[in-house]
C-alpha cells in the first residue's frame, strides 16, 4: 500500500509540473491565480498520500495549515480592486 500512495503522490507532483506552465503562460491573471489555488490543494494530497506512507502524523499538521493557508488565498484575490485588467 506504501507503494501506491508513493506513485499517486510523484503523480500528482507531475500535475504541478503541468500547473507551472498556466501560470507561466497563462493570459490572465485568474487563470494564475486558479493554477495557484492547484498548487495549494494538491500540495494537501500529496501532504497527506506521504503521511500514510512513512507514517508520519506530523504531515497531517502541515497539510492543515496548507488547507487554511489556500482559503486565505482564495479569499484575498476575490477581495483584490480590479486595478489590474487582463493582468
Amino acid at each position: 500500500m506504501t507503494l501506491l500512495y508513493t506513485g499517486l503522490a510523484v503523480f500528482l507532483l507531475l500535475n504541478l509540473l503541468v500547473g507551472l506552465m498556466r501560470v507561466y503562460f497563462g493570459p490572465t491573471a485568474a487563470d494564475r491565480m486558479l493554477a495557484a489555488l492547484l498548487f495549494g490543494t494538491t500540495t494537501v494530497a500529496v501532504l497527506l498520500l506521504l503521511a500514510e506512507a512513512m507514517a508520519l502524523s506530523a504531515l497531517r499538521d502541515v497539510a492543515l495549515l496548507f488547507t487554511l493557508l489556500a482559503a486565505v488565498v482564495a479569499l484575498a484575490f476575490t477581495r483584490l480592486p480590479r486595478r489590474f485588467k487582463g493582468r
